[in-house]
Formats: C-alpha cells, sequence, structure tokens
C-alpha cells in the first residue's frame, strides 16, 4: 500500500493514508490521552488498560502524552514506576497493540517533558533553563539536549514538549526558571541550538525527537507574573522581543510548536489566527504540527470565555490552527458530532491531521515503531551524562559576591566548615520542577558534595566518577551541618542548633533559597537533627513552579533571620541560594562575604558548587536576567526603553545585580573595541574585534558581550541590546581577540510597518563583561 512504502514521499503517504481514514479515524489522530493511564505496573508486569484497547478499537489514538512521566501529580513514583528497561518494554507493547488492532496499523505518537532532562525514572536530572542560559555556552547546552533526545528515544518517546522560549518580564512568575532569561536574542541562539541537538541531522534516528517550541507568545509577560495572566503588548514590541526566539526556533527547523495559555489583547493564542496562520505559516513558513497546551481548549469555555461549551470552543481552535489537543477531552469528545453536523469543514479536520501524520512519517514510527529496551538501559542516565549535568551545573553557577578573595576556600587550611540551611542537604529543592522521583543516592546535595570533596582529599583521592554512592566520609568534626529551617513557615525551633553548630567552625556556607519540589512523599526534617521526618501531615515547602507565583522575590519563611543569627557570630560567612528566581535580600548582598547564585543545579549540582568553592572550577556563569535592588523596581530588564525614567522617589532604577554579570577568580580586560570599517551601508557588514586578557592567576573562561545602542532612530528604542556573545577560555596571561559581525541582522528593528528595517545613522558598538561594564565603538550607518 501506498502509505506504507518508504520510497514514496511523505505528502503522498500522508494523502493515501487520509484517504482511507473515516471521520472517527481522523479525530482520533487529533487526540492525545495522558499516557500513563493507559497501562497498568504490577512489580515489572506490564498490562494495558481495558479502556485504552476499547479506544484504540473505536477509532484510534493518535498521540499520547506522558506515557513515561513519572512524578506527584501523574501517581507515578519509584515503586510503580518504569525504569529505563521497563519505559522501552513499556512502549514498544502500546505501540504493538495499536499497530496490531487498529484497522490502519497507524503507529501512536509519545509526546514526553524533557524541559531539563526526559521526565522519567532513571533520566538524566539537568540543571532548569535559567542556569542552563546562565553558562552562556551555547555548544554545551546544544550537546545536552542531543544526550536528552538520546534517553527519550531510546524508550520510544519521539517528540518532547521543550525547549521553553519565553521571554521572561516579571520573576514574580513561578515559571522563571523554566526560562533561559530576559533577553530574546540570547534565548533564540539557545533556541537554535535546542532544535538542532533534539532534532539531529534528520528526525528519523534512534538519538533524535522531534522539538515543541513553547509557549507560543508572549507566555512571560503576564499581567503581574501571573500565570497564564492577560499580556498587554503590541504588535510591534511581540515581533521584536517575545516572536523572535520562536523565529529563529523555526527557520533551523522545529517540527512543532506549541500555543500559550495566555490572551493577547483579548485573544487567546490558542484561537489566535493571526498568529497560528498569519505570522507561524505564511510569514515563517513552518509547516510543522500545532498542539495545544492541557486543558487551553477547555480555558476557552471556562476561563476566558470566549466560546459557549465545548463544540464551539473545539470548533474555534481547529478553524484557527491546532491539529492536536494535548489531553484530547474536547476534540475527542466533540470533533466528529461537528463534522457530521456541518459545524467543521472536512477539509480543516483533514489539514490537521495531515500534519499529524506528517510528523508520524517524517519521524520514522511507521519503519521503526518499536525500541530495543537492553540499549535504553545502557543508554539512560550513562555516565557521559552525568558528567555533563556536572559540568553545566558549575558552568552555569553566578558568583555574584566574593569579598576580600572569600572564595575558593582552601581544602588545606579551611578548619571547620558549618553546613546550614534549608536546602544544604534535601535532593529535590536542587531540582526544579518538572523532575522525576529520584533515589535519594542519584542526587548530589551540597553537603554530599562538601563532604565528598574533604573526604576525597584527606584519602588523596581525585574524583573521577558522578554515578554511584558517594566516596568516603570526611571527619565529622570538620563539617557540620544543621538545617536551621524550612523553605516556608515561621518556625525558628532549628535556630539553637544551627547557631551551636555555626559557633564552633571557622567558616559558615548557609545554602537557602526557594524549592519548586512537589510532593514525592519525601517528608520533612526535623529541624533539631536534621534527620528525615515523613508522616501522615506532609509539608510542602513549594515557594516556585508552575502555578506558584509570588508577591515579592525575598526569602521565604524565616530564611533571613537565620542567616542574620548566624552572621552575629562574626563567622567567614558564605551564602549559596539554590532557587527558580531571582532573590531580593539586600541584607544579604551587604553581609554576606561571598554569595552563589546556583539556581536549581540539578542531580550533580551540590558537585558542581563544591567545585566552585574550593577552586577546583573558577565559577563563569553570568546572569541572563536583571536581579532587582527591590520588588518594586519591577520591571526591570535591562532592555527596556530610553524613555522608561530614571528612578522611584525611594531608589533608582539600576539592578543590584546587571544582565551579563559574574564574577570570576580570575580578572580579565579588556582593549578597545575595533571596527574593519568605521561606516558601512544599510545593506553591507563590518567586522568588530576586541582583545581580552586573563590578568589573574587563575585559568578562567570569560563571556564576551557585544551590545548595539541605534543613537537616533525613528520609533523608540532600548538604550542597548544584546547581539552577539563568546565564551572563551583563557590561561593566566593569556589573550585572545574576539571578532563579531554586524550586519542588518544586528542592526535592524521593526518599522512602522511592522517590517524589518535598517535606518542610516549613528550606532555605538559596546563589548564588555556585562551590560554596565563596556567599552565602545561608534559606526556609521549609510542608505544604500
Amino acid at each position: 500500500m501506498t502509505y506504507k512504502d518508504q520510497s514514496k514521499s511523505v505528502e503522498e503517504r500522508v494523502q493515501h493514508l487520509l484517504s482511507l481514514m473515516t471521520t472517527e479515524e481522523k479525530v482520533g489522530q487529533l487526540t492525545q490521552p495522558f499516557g500513563w493511564q493507559t497501562y497498568t505496573n504490577d512489580q515489572g508486569n506490564i498490562t494495558l488498560n481495558e479502556s485504552f484497547k476499547q479506544q484504540v478499537e473505536n477509532g484510534g489514538i493518535g498521540s499520547l502524552y506522558g506515557a513515561l512521566r513519572a512524578d506527584p501529580w501523574t501517581g507515578v513514583t519509584l515503586e510503580n514506576g518504569l525504569s529505563a528497561r521497563e519505559g522501552a518494554e513499556a512502549v514498544n507493547l502500546i505501540q504493538r497493540y495499536v499497530i496490531e488492532h487498529s484497522r490502519l496499523g497507524i503507529p501512536i505518537l509519545i509526546g514526553e517533558e524533557c524541559s531539563h532532562g526526559h521526565m522519567a525514572i532513571d533520566g538524566t536530572v539537568y540543571p532548569v533553563p535559567l542556569l542552563l542560559g546562565s553558562t552562556w555556552n551555547v555548544d554545551l547546552y546544544r550537546e545536552m539536549c542531543q544526550a536528552v533526545a538520546r534517553e527519550t528515544r531510546a524508550q520510544g518517546g519521539a517528540v518532547t514538549y521543550s525547549p521553553v522560549l519565553d521571554v521572561v518580564r516579571d520573576p514574580r512568575w513561578g515559571r522563571t526558571e523554566e526560562c533561559f532569561g530576559e533577553d530574546p536574542f540570547l534565548i533564540g541562539e539557545l533556541a537554535v541550538a535546542s532544535v538542532e541537538g533534539l532534532q539531529g541531522g534528520s528526525l528519523d534516528g534512534r538519538d533524535t525527537v522531534a522539538a515543541t517550541l513553547k509557549h507560543f507568545v508572549g507566555y512571560g509577560s503576564s499581567e503581574g507574573g501571573r500565570n497564564a495572566g492577560p499580556v498587554h503588548m503590541g504588535w510591534r514590541e511581540l515581533l521584536e522581543v517575545d516572536l523572535y526566539p520562536f523565529r529563529k526556533a523555526v527557520e533551523a527547523g522545529a517540527a512543532s510548536i506549541m500555543p500559550a495559555y495566555n490572551e493577547i489583547d483579548g485573544t487567546p493564542c490558542t484561537v489566535n489566527t493571526e498568529l497560528l496562520e498569519d505570522v507561524l505559516r505564511k510569514d515563517w513558513g513552518f509547516d510543522g504540527l500545532v498542539i495545544t497546551d492541557c486543558g487551553a481548549i477547555n480555558m476557552l469555555a471556562s476561563g476566558h470565555d470566549v466560546a459557549a461549551d465545548g463544540m464551539e470552543a473545539s470548533v474555534q481552535a481547529i478553524e484557527a490552527g491546532i491539529d492536536m489537543e494535548m489531553s484530547g477531552e474536547m476534540f475527542g469528545q466533540y470533533l466528529v458530532q461537528a463534522v457530521a453536523e456541518g459545524k467543521l469543514d472536512v477539509q480543516v479536520l483533514d489539514q490537521a491531521v495531515s500534519r499529524v501524520l506528517a510528523l508520524k512519517f517524517r519521524l520514522g514510527l511507521f519503519e521503526q515503531p518499536y525500541v530495543d529496551a537492553d540499549r535504553a538501559a545502557e543508554v539512560i542516565g550513562s555516565e557521559a551524562h552525568v558528567q555533563l549535568a556536572r559540568q553545566l551545573a558549575a558552568e552555569g553557577v553566578v558568583l555574584l559576591k566574593n569579598e576580600a578573595d572569600t572564595l575558593p576556600l582552601s581544602i588545606a587550611d579551611v578548619g571547620r566548615i558549618a553546613v546550614i540551611g534549608p536546602n544544604a542537604d534535601q535532593a529535590y529543592n536542587q531540582l526544579g520542577d518538572y523532575t522525576s522521583p529520584q533515589p535519594k543516592s542519584k542526587v548530589a546535595t551540597v553537603l554530599d558534595g562538601i563532604r565528598s570533596k574533604l573526604a576525597n582529599h584527606v584519602n588523596g583521592q581525585t574524583e573521577k566518577s558522578s554515578v554511584g554512592p558517594l566516596t568516603g566520609d570526611s571527619s565529622t568534626d570538620q563539617i557540620l551541618y544543621a538545617p536551621g529551617c524550612r523553605i516556608k513557615g515561621d518556625s525558628k525551633e532549628g535556630f539553637e542548633r544551627a547557631i551551636e553548630i555555626a559557633s564552633q567552625a571557622d567558616t559558615v556556607i548557609m545554602v537557602v533559597g526557594g524549592s519548586s519540589a512537589r510532593d514525592f512523599g519525601e517528608g520533612t526534617i526535623d529541624l533539631k537533627t536534621g534527620a528525615s521526618n515523613v508522616s501522615d501531615n506532609s509539608w510542602n515547602d513549594m515557594e516556585c513552579g508552575e502555578g506558584i507565583d509570588r508577591m515579592t522575590l525575598g526569602l521565604a519563611g524565616v530564611q533571613l533571620e537565620l542567616i542574620q543569627e548566624i552572621h552575629k557570630l562574626g563567622k567567614k560567612l558564605v551564602v549559596v541560594y539554590i532557587n527558580g528566581r531571582p532573590i531580593t535580600e539586600p541584607w544579604v548582598d551587604e553581609h554576606a562575604d561571598a554569595i552563589l547564585e546556583a539556581w536549581y543545579p540539578g542531580q550533580e549540582g551540590g558537585r558542581a558548587i563544591a567545585d566552585i568553592l574550593f577552586g577546583d572550577v573558577n565559577p563563569s556563569g553570568k546572569l541572563t536576567i536583571s536581579i532587582p535592588k527591590h520588588v518594586g523596581q519591577l520591571p526591570i530588564y535591562y532592555n527596556g526603553k530610553r524613555s522608561r525614567g530614571k528612578r522611584y522617589l525611594e531608589e533608582d532604577l539600576e539592578p543590584r545585580y546587571a544582565f551579563g554579570y559574574g564574577l570570576s577568580y580570575t580578572t580579565y580586560e579588556y582593549s578597545e573595541p575595533k571596527l574593519s570599517s568605521s561606516s558601512m551601508t544599510t545593506d553591507d557588514s563590518v567586522k568588530v574585534s576586541v582583545n581580552v586578557a586573563n590578568t589573574g592567576r587563575y585559568a578562567g573562561a570569560e563571556v564576551v558581550q557585544m551590545y548595539i545602542s541605534d543613537v537616533v532612530s525613528s520609533l523608540t528604542r532600548p538604550a542597548k541590546e544584546l547581539k552577539g556573545f563568546a565564551k572563551v577560555n583563557l590561561e593566566p596571561g593569556e589573550t585572545q581577540t574576539v571578532e563579531f559581525r554586524i550586519g542588518a541582522e544586528q542592526l535592524q528593528y521593526i518599522g512602522r510597518d511592522l517590517k524589518p528595517v535598517v535606518e542610516p545613522g549613528q550606532f555605538h558598538i559596546h563589548i564588555g563583561s556585562c551590560v554596565n561594564d563596556t567599552q565602545m565603538a561608534e559606526l556609521t550607518v549609510r542608505e544604500a
């Protein structure tokens, strides 16, 4: 049959298969039930549920969401979930049943969450995207995406709901951790790397998955930083800022895209034809799949209230350009009836179905629907992937303060160390949202990392492996630990013990911040002993993550009071933040001797932080989001308009820590930027170069940043915009020349006609170590 003939084109195969399908079978292809509800796992004996079998035989299912997902929402745990091998076997079982028991044998599309690692048991847990962005290492991030794709496809997952390309405008938003930062250019570079890493050279390879860009669009600019709130944004800003990373990823070949929950100027993105048809398909030429977010069609009738009922909402969505519904409840319930009653043109239905089928053919699912369970067990959580997680964490940690060279600590003469704080030894608190259950032995906390570092020093060992139990245990006399308090809540019962051990130490490392950990049944900690405390009354310290938006950016609970009490002892004080959004604590900024911003650093975070604390790694992370002095300064993103004003009565508009900022253990010196020509035409290009020298005692990696200012423009512009960056490794005394190209892409903006334009005039080219520390060259642009 034509659709089974691999020698035929994808279009020919799609059209032939479509011609054979009933309306029920077509609608089935647009539905995506929850995958974890399709099977039962009884101590390794995996069986398919009768309800799933019935649905397959009554018209079929196009896709499953989260067949391998494990977390408190799904109810899938370490005890009842699937191992790497079992996950592959389960997907094979599902595929075999669908192919053998449906009339046309169309394989199923398995969609998975993979924002910072495949969200399945045994999968490697990488740092959250906010830290990944802070690495400014596009090549390393691409390598991570390749590893994620390898693990996901090994179990049969064929599409991932990542990357998240939202531009953060208000960090009170709980999903800030899932984003790369506040700058569209940086996000765009990482977006391209993500598509290249996940999709590889061909979607039908055994190490590639289809990337889904989300959330399209404006999701990071919601009113008040409230999740899925209204977005107030004009078309020019939308095209210049929020749509830019999506356009770059589409140009890179992204296979799928997910509209956001929010509305823009009154129109929900799920039914925004201007976005889904005019911009995405007509202007950008996107020919891939558009899938809703979970429950988004329901929101049209109950939330946005732009549809009277489920039928109207479903028809609105598919006519606007939606091809598949995540969860499948509305499409599955109403579309067959809508066609029968003439409310939906069958050609609109066919268009959506053809896009689903085309993706399945491109993924090679008709030829290779099954996976090798042995390979899944070998690939998933491999030593190479774990080491990559550690390297990413180390490169993304940002050194915010280092008074009098407090860091790095010397193992030889550090003396006693007190490790104190609610995030010092809480594994889930450093993993971030969208994380699967983890055995404790798999996650290295900061306390684990410090103990291992000192134990290996005592034993004369060098850490080579990150897999398996931590090696050794240093003297309990040298490393002391107390949680002190929880992330949230007002209990100070742990203060006395924390102060007692801090008084016995020479250096205090306070590990505080936030948590996006959902209730994994781990219970909480005994504040007096630090021991795990599981009871019927669970304690949830979650203050960040999806749906957890905040009014403030300060430390929750009594964490600040704990730090202040410890500080009274006069000990050397190092603060390590583990969190999912910026923390604004002026007292800590002023009084701590050193501050590390570690975001949620993933399963290897504790080791990476210990590497930095003791100088085995020189910190090279740079902020991709501005940290304000006070929450009242928001919004404070660096690339605001010149007309935004100068100050409030109480404070100016300068952030505490600026975009691109991050200290090192060494020092760097920049030469003045040099242009290959001081002028160019609007259709020409020039090069700008700068010499960067390592003038300190340590080898290091410096992120060289280029910003451009349009001095006079027809429409208002930001004072500075990032248009290039490079991360360079420099030995002490070494100098490297870094070069950037400047052309139309770097100089243009969206004009009155909503088209890109390069205007003649003066431009300032700024190059330096952060947005507020640059040197400038002048460029004149002439009419072509």
